[in-house]
């Protein structure tokens, strides 16, 4: 394996355990926050918004979360299991 693909890798892997702690960290601010506009959640959680929009949109796909369009704003919450 060449050094260049080595290092790909390595920088792939931590950013997927990047997006994966930040995607914690925005399921602990709506757990005590309750649903709330996208932006607080970035003010909240004082990380990049492109980082936040990537840990999200993870948080979506496992259907952790609601994300409903208010105006120009998006609205997240957690789907509660019944």
């Amino acid at each position: 394996m060449q050094p260049s693909t080595r290092h790909s890798e390595l920088e792939e892997e931590v950013m997927i355990t990047e997006i994966g702690i930040v995607a914690g960290e925005i399921w602990h601010f709506l757990d005590e926050h309750g649903g709330v506009p996208f932006s607080r959640i970035v003010a909240g959680i004082e990380r990049p918004k492109e980082l936040a929009l990537m840990s999200l949109g993870w948080l979506a796909r496992e259907g952790h979360v609601i994300v409903r369009q208010e105006g120009q704003e998006f609205r997240v919450e957690l789907r509660r299991q019944k």
